[in-house]
């Protein structure tokens, strides 16, 4: 089982099944870009395709919580980041998303795992 990034999710149809794990979850953090996404989206193709994304995502998961344990590991992610060198801010969505993960004891699924360098010890990345 793991979870897989909001990027991952939207590329699922380009990927090999073989490098995801066999059960996967989104995030509540996930669900809420892929809102944002329809929100921003510039068109109307845009904002239907990305509609259908986010509606398939909701009729599937119950989203895992950013809840108590996620805002404590949270914490810990932001200083791992900062003691780093690198600026937290404008990773917030993608360690909120690690938090949720990390606290569960869960892998991370990713397009983009230089999103989460630094933060070994209490996240396992997987880039796909």
């Amino acid at each position: 089982m793991g979870v897989l990034d909001t990027c991952t999710y939207i590329d699922l149809v380009d990927l090999d099944a073989a490098e995801l794990p066999e059960r996967w979850e989104l995030t509540a953090v996930s669900l809420a870009e892929l809102h944002q996404g329809v929100a921003m989206a510039k068109d109307p193709f845009t904002r239907a395709a990305r509609s259908e994304v986010l509606s398939s995502a909701v009729r599937m998961f119950d989203p895992l919580p950013f809840d108590g344990n996620a805002v404590t590991r949270y914490g810990s992610l932001v200083a791992l980041t900062v003691a780093t060198g690198r600026d937290p801010r404008p990773r917030r969505m993608d360690l909120m998303i690690a938090a949720i993960t990390s606290a569960r004891g869960l892998p991370l699924y990713t397009r983009n795992p230089g999103d989460f360098k630094g933060l070994d010890g209490l996240l396992s990345v997987y880039a796909v």
